[in-house]
């Protein structure tokens, strides 16, 4: 039998609609600081994580993925409540986000849990999320309280 939300999935954002769609299959990665590489000369971000597999989820699975997640165009980058000197601190992604500058360029938000977030200042959107082939079993679905 097929299970065909085991496949590797590749994908490419180069517009806002494109970037909701990665936002969504990242939504409660988990990774740590050590995980994240900023390459100025390359203008390149990159990271890897370990996805909660939602596409599984909706099968009755409850899976994680290693899936690199990169940015390139990318022209700074700057970061809230994360500590660079503490490489093991976990971060939970909860969102990815786009405000537009002067068009095409502006700032794409990753917003993690406990109000850490890491902005990238780009000249346009240009992201690729990778599934690297690992899928393991997680512990538990995440889950998010009610809003107000």
């Amino acid at each position: 039998m097929s299970d065909d939300a085991a496949d590797p999935l590749k994908l490419l954002a180069l517009d806002t609609d494109d970037l909701a769609v990665v936002s969504a299959h990242l939504q409660d990665a988990v990774l740590k600081v050590a995980d994240i590489v900023w390459l100025p000369a390359q203008k390149r971000f990159a990271l890897a994580a370990r996805r909660f597999d939602w596409e599984g989820e909706a099968l009755g699975q409850r899976r994680r993925r290693l899936t690199a997640l990169h940015f390139d165009r990318v022209l700074a980058v700057r970061s809230t409540r994360i500590d660079k000197a503490m490489p093991d601190q976990v971060l939970s992604l909860l969102a990815i986000t786009f405000a537009e500058g002067e068009v095409p360029a502006g700032d794409v938000t990753l917003h993690f849990s406990d109000g850490a977030a890491i902005v990238l200042q780009i000249e346009c959107i240009e992201a690729q999320m990778k599934d690297l082939g690992p899928v393991w079993e997680a512990v538990a679905t995440p889950g998010h309280p009610d809003g107000p």
